[in-house]
């Protein structure tokens, strides 16, 4: 149990299950209240609208699975990186990796329960501009977004440490 839990574990799971939640909800609510499916392309700005899209495969639609045995295989690929996440909060001692981890985990969970309610991740958000169109993606897709760019930041730029006289290397 001791390799499950350290110092920032709190600090990234509550950042995981605000992510989880926020992305249910969000889901739900396109879904069922705003009925999204059956609005088709919504504009909100030049740049930006919102669009049902069922994706089975992971980021921008790569190794998409229309098996039964290929969509439980997602969802087992992304509790298993869930969980050796968990394992990594345990030892960090970065607050900003622990909400990077955080942040990736919940995102990974979010889409996990998609797959395993829905058969495919609901995406939303569609970003576009000069004829270029981003992937279409969800906060789930978001948070995890974030985390990597947390953690590279945290690596590239925090998680080293200074050497005080070069010369002396």
């Amino acid at each position: 149990m001791r390799n499950l839990w350290g110092p920032l574990s709190p600090l990234g799971l509550g950042i995981a299950a605000l992510v989880l939640l926020a992305d249910q909800a969000h889901k739900a609510w396109m879904l069922y209240v705003y009925d999204i499916g059956a609005k088709g392309t919504v504009a909100l700005a030049p740049f930006f609208d919102l669009v049902l899209v069922w994706n089975q495969g992971v980021s921008y639609g790569l190794l998409a699975q229309r098996t039964e045995l290929g969509r439980w295989g997602l969802i087992l690929f992304a509790v298993a990186a869930a969980i050796a996440l968990v394992f990594w909060l345990a030892r960090t001692t970065s607050p900003l990796a622990a909400a990077g981890i955080g942040l990736i985990i919940g995102g990974a969970v979010g889409n996990a329960v998609d797959r395993m309610v829905y058969g495919a991740v609901a995406d939303f958000f569609s970003l576009h501009a000069f004829g270029f169109e981003w992937y279409v993606f969800n906060i789930a897709d978001t948070a995890i977004v974030a985390g990597v760019i947390g953690l590279l930041y945290e690596s590239l730029f925090r998680g080293h440490k200074k050497v005080s006289n070069p010369s002396k290397m």
